[in-house]
């Protein structure tokens, strides 16, 4: 026991979602920007997100937020996001979550009131406003990638459903924007498992159909997100609130309605002409949890309409724990693994 790698982990949640923050263990990776580590580990040593992600030490479910040194200067830290999915190079919930873990890690001094610093995403640079009360992180408000509709209103044929209506949207990663009630849905917490069946075989479809890229990135990979909308209700002037559901392929709905999913949101609003800049629309997750969008501007992109957006929402730190690596555990699988845990 005394010789086996340890990963130190703090654990944290938004809107439900539980982001593992690695905030030690692991030695640094080679590249010169937060994406190159990123895609290091992406192709050398995957074993350290199914380690976290897969039985017996996590779950799908969870994602994991590796903490690295920023190559911007300007930045305090940086943060690799993993999922399910694979490695988003964005993502809204764990940029608050990581963005609390280091306010409460001590990276960054907190500060009563409100305070701004800079993390460095695969994506980029990313601001940061936190609100602090009593020393307690009360919410984080993060810049959303900018975001555009690059299909509206396209129809697919779903084996089971028949022909479903859907929009996509770019927020960080590819969303397929479906409407909850046209599918026979409420958004409530007893639909989660028909909602995951339902939103796999529709996603399934569209990978089959269609491809997507994105106008400066190019290919980012196959379909990876669908967002379930709910009915969208004027709560005050400039005001929005929508029940909503994400799904990230293969079979997870999130606990959160996730930052990308409100920034997609957002852009379908911007293209249908519903929301003016300044506006907000609050997406009310199963388990009645928020996150609030911000429409701050509008620009256009080429072909595109490209609405930049901002997420606030609030973090909560649940467990602090080593994480004892075992090779010798038959559920564990160090392989690759153990190219970048510390002190191998």
């Amino acid at each position: 026991m005394s010789k086996a790698p340890i990963i130190q982990l703090m654990d944290t949640h938004a809107g439900g979602d539980v982001s593992r923050i690695v905030t030690g263990g692991i030695a640094p990776l080679p590249g010169d920007t937060v994406r190159a580590q990123m895609e290091y580990l992406r192709d050398h040593a995957d074993g350290l997100r199914r380690l976290l992600l897969e039985e017996p030490y996590g779950i799908p479910e969870m994602s994991v937020d590796l903490l690295v040194p920023a190559s911007d200067p300007k930045a305090a830290a940086g943060y690799i996001i993993m999922e399910v999915m694979g490695y988003p190079i964005y993502s809204g919930s764990n940029t608050i979550c990581t963005a609390t873990a280091v306010l409460e890690c001590g990276i960054v001094a907190k500060q009563e009131g409100h305070q701004t610093f800079l993390l460095e995403s695969p994506a980029g640079l990313v601001q940061i406003d936190a609100e602090v009360r009593d020393d307690v992180v009360e919410s984080i408000t993060c810049e959303g990638l900018p975001s555009y509709i690059d299909t509206y209103r396209a129809k697919v044929h779903v084996p089971g459903l028949g022909e479903v209506d859907y929009s996509i949207a770019y927020s960080g990663g590819f969303y397929a924007l479906v409407d909850a009630q046209e599918l026979g849905f409420e958004l409530n917490i007893a639909e989660e498992r028909r909602l995951s069946e339902t939103a796999h075989a529709i996603v399934e479809a569209i990978r089959a159909q269609s491809s997507f890229s994105h106008y400066s990135l190019g290919d980012v990979g196959p379909l990876p997100f669908l967002h379930f909308m709910g009915p969208v209700e004027q709560v005050a002037a400039g005001q929005y609130r929508s029940r909503s559901a994400t799904y990230v392929h293969p079979g997870v709905i999130c606990r959160s309605t996730t930052g990308t999913g409100t920034s997609a949101r957002l852009a379908l609003m911007n293209y249908e002409g519903r929301i003016q800049p300044g506006d907000q629309l609050e997406t009310v997750s199963l388990r009645k949890t928020s996150f609030v969008g911000k429409f701050t501007s509008v620009e256009t992109q080429g072909d595109y309409s490209v609405v930049k957006n901002t997420i606030t929402g609030k973090s909560y730190v649940i467990a602090k724990s080593d994480i004892v690596v075992n090779c010798e555990d038959p559920m564990v699988e160090c392989g690759d693994l153990m190219v970048v845990l510390a002190g191998k």
